[in-house]
């Protein structure tokens, strides 16, 4: 029999806490839960969870500041944010720390089962992957430590899954909907509305672009999505 995936949920909301929590254990999970930030962060650090379900307002530590600290000591613990907040400033913050995903409350149940299941998934993206990619503007990334070769600048396990997506299809534009499937193992026939995509481009683009606003790396293809240009071999 195959072992259950086992959740943390770190929510304060007793009724939405308790919720979660029937759901999850109904779909299969082996399901543990705190209200408390700080107990959640001990519990996040101890790596006996494949994924953790996190809100962003909590008592005793918040979050973000739990999410920064997981990332800290594993870059690859699967995290997913439940934020009230739904603005981009928030979403942003919450990626750019390393959450996998995001949900904004409220939200569906069957949607959120989906996203963490999605999650979960991404461990068969990129079997055969690039040491390093060159890319067009001579930076050097390296795949492995998720980061660009003698600097300082570094990738979140999200943001170069992206990246070596779409350097292994770098010959073509790849679309929104093509990413999330790919990259975040979405079902093709999923409705999903997120600007997870858009947000991560944009996040990468920060990092390896010389002028943000007139990208020449990863650049849009009108009507067809996003190529990343690399060194010819």
């Amino acid at each position: 029999m195959a072992e259950k995936p086992k959740i943390l949920i770190v929510e304060d909301e007793v009724a939405i806490r308790v919720g979660l929590i029937d759901v999850f254990v109904f779909h299969g999970f082996e399901v543990d839960s705190t209200e408390n930030g700080e107990e959640g962060l001990r519990k996040a650090l101890s790596g006996l969870y494949d994924m953790i379900l996190l809100d962003v307002m909590l008592p005793g530590m918040n979050g973000f500041d739990i999410c920064a600290a997981i990332r800290q000591q594993d870059r690859h613990q699967p995290v997913i944010m439940l934020t009230a907040k739904s603005n981009d400033e928030d979403i942003v913050q919450g990626l750019t720390l390393g959450a996998d995903d995001y949900v904004a409350k409220p939200f569906s149940v069957s949607q959120l089962v989906l996203r963490v299941q999605a999650v979960l998934r991404r461990a068969g993206i990129g079997e055969l992957q690039q040491r390093q990619i060159a890319l067009q503007n001579g930076l050097l990334v390296d795949t492995e430590n998720l980061n660009i070769v003698e600097s300082d600048v570094v990738f979140t396990r999200r943001e170069m899954d992206v990246l070596q997506y779409l350097f292994r299809q770098s010959d073509r534009p790849v679309s929104r909907e093509e990413l999330l499937v790919k990259v975040w193992g979405y079902a093709s026939d999923m409705e999903i509305e997120t600007r997870t995509v858009d947000i991560h481009i944009a996040k990468l683009r920060r990092k390896i672009e010389k002028d943000v606003a007139n990208p020449d790396t990863i650049i849009t293809v009108r009507g067809a999505g996003y190529r990343l240009l690399v060194k010819a071999e």
